[in-house]
């Protein structure tokens, strides 16, 4: 029974030492994170866990836990295991685990830099290039990459790309160079060995001189770059231009560069003719080519007159339209519209204006415009009005005139009338006043009231009423007639309403 009792204690001491375990990452690169992880059972009782690489210790912890290296470098590499110690009923306890060689794998190899010419001629372009490879397990890194000149970078820092241009190398870019890559996260960094460059010095040569314009073309108002550049030519090189038949110079520029620009704004018309450009860096100034430049002129707002046959134009006339711009290069091109929807277009190749001959309808009163393009930028004209009649415009004018003759026809018989009525009207005083003064009786005066007309001049004057739902103007006259009692001098003029009138309607034509 006793001895079942101590098999019992020490069982657990033998199980410990079975189950010490090394853990750690199969593939690791430069940068990488690595956890180093030493297991036991739970219910071991540990008093330390021990790590070790190559054989020295370098790290110890009263407990089982992780050890991290955040970022992994070559000198990572090497054997790793671990140790634990513990302690039993009876005696103490070590138990160690098995060997794991873990190998850092470069994440892309040290840079070399390169050169287009380790000795260019001064004014010429060098390229830097730093080159390196990447491991095909990781060939989706990025890199970037700096340029160095002894300790001082070139450029603006890192980039993405791994070249460098010097567009125009100096005596003093002499040096030596070197380039840095990395990567951004996590950070790592490789120098490459560094380089000479010796920029040697020779004589300018072929001096050209270019013109640079947005369009390809001098514009009037535009701006005009004069590019005068050398093939050859070392130190600081003077550039000079020169406009022919001039005596100053236009501008002058001393740069270490093998090209110079002279700018000028805005181009004038005046500013068309021959240039040239010489170049010099202490010895005698060479010339280029002389360079005929062209001003092209943008089209003016363009003036469209219509010239009709007659003053009122008629359904069936000709009229001709006329479209010109007083400025502009040619060849210019004219469109004509009506309401804005094209009429057509027509082609002044030497410049001036062009015409458009147009048969009228009803349909083509409106408003009127033509445009005026060179390549440089359509103007348009002002809107011209234009209004037609109809053909038969002038056969209502004969009938209108007609009506309006009967109308005063009428009017000349109603004057009669009044004048005849008048006379009548002082004889029959006369009579009724001779009447009285023999002594008859005096009549009713219901019977001897004479039914009369009254007409006055306000009550013919014509009236006129503009109709403009139906788009016609009317004329009429009214005559109104009505009874006037014998006393003349207590006579009050009848209300309208009491009127018995007649009215004559006449069309007129709308101005």
């Amino acid at each position: 029974m006793l001895l079942w009792s101590l098999l019992v204690i020490l069982a657990p001491a033998s199980a410990q030492a079975d189950g010490l375990t090394f853990l750690a990452p199969p593939s690791v690169f430069e940068g990488d994170r690595i956890v180093l992880t030493c297991q036991g059972k739970k219910n071991w009782k540990i008093e330390m866990v021990t790590y070790y690489k190559n054989g020295k210790m370098f790290f110890s912890s009263k407990e089982f836990s992780d050890f991290s290296i955040h970022s992994a470098t070559l000198s990572v590499s090497g054997n790793y295991h671990c140790s634990a110690t513990g302690r039993g009923l009876f005696q103490s306890w070590e138990e160690t685990s098995q060997t794991v060689n873990i190998e850092v794998q470069e994440l892309f190899q040290h840079p070399v830099l390169t050169a287009s010419s380790f000795q260019p001629i001064e004014g010429g372009p060098v390229a830097l290039t730093c080159e390196t490879r990447l491991h095909p397990q990781k060939s989706k890194v990025q890199l970037q990459f700096r340029f160095f000149r002894g300790s001082r970078a070139l450029g603006s820092g890192w980039s993405s790309s791994p070249e460098l241009q010097i567009p125009a190398t100096r005596t003093e870019d002499s040096g030596s160079y070197w380039c840095e890559a990395g990567t951004v996260t996590p950070r790592i960094r490789k120098q490459s060995p560094q380089s000479k460059i010796h920029v040697r010095r020779i004589p300018i040569s072929n001096v050209s001189l270019e013109t640079r314009v947005p369009a390809g073309q001098v514009i009037e108002g535009g701006k005009l770059d004069l590019l005068c550049s050398v093939a050859e030519g070392t130190g600081k090189i003077t550039f000079s231009w020169h406009r022919e038949a001039t005596g100053p110079s236009l501008g002058k520029k001393t740069q270490h560069s093998l090209t110079a620009e002279l700018n000028i704004l805005a181009v004038r018309e005046s500013d068309a003719g021959g240039y040239y450009c010489t170049a010099d860096n202490g010895h005698e100034p060479i010339q280029s080519n002389v360079v005929n430049i062209l001003v092209r002129i943008p089209v003016s707002s363009p003036v469209l007159t219509i010239t009709a046959p007659r003053a009122q134009a008629v359904e069936g006339d000709v009229v001709e339209l006329r479209c010109e711009a007083l400025r502009g290069s040619p060849p210019i091109l004219y469109r004509f519209y009506h309401e804005d929807v094209t009429l057509g277009n027509s082609s002044a190749p030497c410049g001036g204006g062009a015409s458009f001959n147009l048969s009228l309808t009803t349909e083509h009163s409106g408003n009127y415009s033509c445009e005026a393009d060179n390549g440089l930028g359509a103007q348009r004209s002002e809107v011209v009005t234009l209004s037609i009649s109809e053909a038969g415009g002038y056969r209502r004018d004969f009938v209108i005139a007609r009506v309006l003759g009967g109308l005063f026809g009428v009017l000349a018989f109603t004057g009669g009338v009044v004048l005849s009525y008048h006379r009548c009207h002082k004889i029959s005083g006369k009579s009724s006043a001779t009447h009285t003064h023999r002594g008859a009786s005096s009549p009713n005066p219901q019977e001897s009231t004479q039914p009369s007309l009254l007409f006055t001049m306000e009550d013919l004057q014509p009236e006129y009423v503009n109709v403009d739902s139906l788009g016609v103007d009317v004329i009429y006259s009214e005559v109104m007639g009505f009874q006037q009692p014998e006393d003349s001098a207590n006579t009050r003029r009848p209300s309208l309403e009491t009127k018995d009138s007649q009215v004559i309607y006449s069309p007129v034509k709308k101005s």
